[in-house]
């Protein structure tokens, strides 16, 4: 059941919740830097723009979490793995338009993009590999 352990173990010790998947790990990571960064978006825009942001990015360790919890189940924890992916993909976009709206600096943008970039990559390994 535990065959994606290289991507998604922190360090050498082995899976015991939630909290040790690396996808877990950075996605709650970048969420919480997404959170604030929102919070300095226009006022109009923190409410629209800005919360939208927010729920796409808690959205992703939140799906991990619960797909965790159902982890006897290959395929529904795969399942909520894709509604995160699917999250992931959407912040991206989100992120696009914060950046082209000017509500992001150039290193921040590519900073985000690059970490989101690299928690598709890793939900998408962990859909493939998990048994």
């Amino acid at each position: 059941m535990l065959e994606a352990r290289s991507w998604m173990e922190s360090g050498e010790r082995p899976i015991r919740s939630y909290r040790d998947l690396r996808i877990y790990q950075r996605s709650y990571q970048a969420a919480l830097k997404i959170h604030q960064l929102t919070l300095k978006f226009p006022a109009f825009e923190r409410g629209e723009l800005g919360s939208q942001l927010r729920r796409s990015s808690s959205s992703i360790p939140i799906n991990v979490a619960e797909g965790y919890g159902r982890k006897k189940s290959a395929d529904d924890f795969k399942r909520f793995l894709v509604i995160a992916l699917g999250s992931c993909d959407e912040t991206s976009v989100l992120l696009d338009f914060a950046h082209d709206l000017k509500y992001l600096d150039e290193t921040t943008y590519a900073d985000l993009k690059a970490a989101y970039e690299e928690i598709g990559k890793g939900l998408n390994k962990t859909i493939q590999v998990w048994k």
